[in-house]
């Protein structure tokens, strides 16, 4: 659907009233301006009619409408396609929610299809018809908007990935805690997606800011700026898969070193019990010439003798840290 639609012209907003073609017409009309339409998980019903409109080539529309494209930058005769991935840091679950962005930037014209309940674009539109001198670029500013909105949530989503693995390491050392594999395994998984959206990315700023989008010229500084920040974020999403992987190794080889102390005291107490077992076995046999059998104090003597040798292997044990 439509999420909002505009005219900007000398850094102004104007909206719009009826349907598409309308808002197309009087972009035309006025000619020194731009239109800005957002659009929220369109059918390919609804996308025809702004395809038919713009002329936007058949596979960008496709991909428009399907989702599920890696970050890319591609050109279509003079028409900029461009798809970012989205992320949003949900904390009840630890969970990365992943969307998408498409932009599709011409002479006069953008185009923002958005698919994913995180991060809306209705703060980028107010923080940029806040700021004139840069709508003055025209739709280019709002592929810089985006784009670096995008790259601060990055950022955020970073700074709660950092957080969790600040509390899986208590955990891990924790002897208390419970076993945080599982926990440590789907964070794992949440970084590698995070850096499935984010590291694809990097060319493509890179492209942008060393000039070589000519529609971009205008604000490559601006685009140097968010290849900085997006660079910092993959240096952490590179740190934080390492600290992961160490993390790992270290629970596991805790978790191993919990279970061979589980076996030593249970070694322990089975050789200790082991003593009045043999003992007792040993007086249990049918014999009529044993020493003590027939002795007044030879049960009591027995049952000392026992815990004697008992809390003597005990004291040795616990000495030696088996118990």
């Amino acid at each position: 659907m439509i999420v909002d639609k505009a005219i900007y012209a000398d850094g102004v907003r104007t909206d719009i009233d009826g349907d598409i073609s309308d808002a197309f017409d009087a972009a035309r009309e006025r000619g020194d301006c731009f239109l800005w339409i957002g659009l929220f998980e369109p059918s390919a019903e609804e996308f025809e009619l702004v395809r038919d409109e713009l002329r936007l080539h058949p596979l960008a529309a496709e991909d428009a409408v399907s989702a599920h494209q890696r970050p890319k930058l591609e050109r279509y005769d003079d028409t900029l396609f461009l798809v970012l991935k989205t992320l949003a840091f949900t904390e009840a679950t630890a969970d990365i929610e992943v969307g998408e962005i498409m932009l599709f930037l011409g002479r006069d014209f953008a185009v923002t299809v958005r698919h994913g309940a995180g991060n809306p674009l209705r703060r980028v539109r107010e923080r940029l018809e806040s700021d004139r001198e840069m709508l003055h670029h025209g739709p280019t500013a709002v592929l810089y908007a985006v784009c670096d909105e995008v790259v601060d949530r990055y950022g955020i989503v970073a700074h709660e990935v950092e957080r969790q693995i600040i509390e899986l390491e208590r955990a891990v050392f924790d002897p208390h805690a419970p076993d945080v594999t599982e926990r440590i395994y789907s964070l794992k998984r949440e970084v590698l997606e995070f850096r499935s959206a984010e590291d694809p990315l990097v060319p493509v700023m890179e492209e942008i800011a060393r000039g070589r989008v000519t529609e971009c010229h205008g604000v490559r500084e601006y685009f140097r700026d968010v290849l900085d920040h997006l660079l910092r974020v993959d240096t952490q999403v590179d740190a934080h898969n390492e600290l992961l992987n160490s993390v790992l190794s270290a629970h596991l080889a805790l978790l191993g070193q919990r279970q061979n102390d589980d076996m030593r005291k249970i070694s322990a107490w089975a050789a200790i019990i082991a003593v009045p077992t043999a003992i007792a076995g040993v007086y249990g046999m049918n014999f009529d010439h044993m020493w003590e059998l027939h002795t007044h104090y030879g049960y009591p003597i027995v049952l000392g003798v026992m815990a004697v040798i008992c809390v003597v292997l005990f004291r040795i044990l616990r000495r030696n840290r088996w118990l």
